[in-house]
């Protein structure tokens, strides 16, 4: 569902040390863009920034970039962020938000900034065939991602979807990723904290409450069997 329009989110992104507003400035040299050089993570879709605002606040030692499309949702983005480091008295040094199209995402990031690990949480399914190749766990994605990925590098991925899963089961296998760990009920896999925190979002919530069960897995990215 598309976010109303909010007037306050770009004045307030603009307003924001942390918002990247022209972030194709910075592909090849995010670290220097980051306080301290550290590893990077890069969420996919982060929407509200519920989950990115609670993984960067637990883990100040990663730099973190949450990358959306929409600036009405990173302005609420934005503002779930400064609540949660508020709450710890931390400044917001190991965040960029910025907005950009996932499908052009080599226009921001290639090799010369490795990414250790990529967050996909409900993003599209995008159910109907045609359109399939836009997901963004689909074997074109993954093989895109590559340029940018570091030898080792993790995929952790939630969705509600079960055709999304089972489908990204197989663009896994297509692309040479190696399957870690998956389960089609996160929050009953016995062995869940041993691959995913423990952290929530939005999506997430609502789907639980409705009683939907939630997929998730983590993929190891190893240029080795990239072939």
């Amino acid at each position: 569902m598309r976010m109303r329009h909010k007037p306050w989110a770009v004045p307030e992104l603009s307003a924001c040390p942390y918002f990247v507003q022209e972030p194709a400035q910075w592909k090849g040299r995010w670290q220097e863009w980051f306080p301290r050089r550290q590893p990077l993570h890069v969420e996919l879709g982060c929407g509200k920034g519920t989950f990115l605002a609670e993984l960067a606040c637990r883990h100040p030692d990663v730099n973190y970039l949450g990358i959306d499309l929409s600036r009405d949702v990173l302005a609420v983005a934005r503002r779930n962020i400064e609540v949660r480091y508020a709450q710890e008295a931390r400044p917001v040094e190991n965040i960029a938000l910025t907005a950009h199209h996932i499908e052009r995402i080599l226009e921001i990031l290639d090799a010369g900034d490795p990414v250790e690990r990529l967050y996909i949480n409900f993003c599209n399914p995008w159910p109907r065939g045609k359109h399939q190749k836009k997901r963004l766990t689909h074997t074109r994605q993954l093989e895109t991602y590559r340029t940018f990925l570091q030898d080792g590098a993790r995929l952790h991925f939630k969705t509600d979807d079960d055709g999304l899963f089972l489908s990204t089961l197989r663009y896994l296998r297509e692309a040479g990723w190696e399957l870690l760990w998956q389960t089609k009920d996160l929050h009953r896999a016995k062995d869940a904290r041993d691959w995913q925190e423990a952290i929530s979002t939005e999506h997430e919530d609502r789907f639980t409450e409705e009683g939907i069960p939630i997929k998730a897995l983590v993929a190891r990215y190893r240029k080795a069997s990239a072939t």
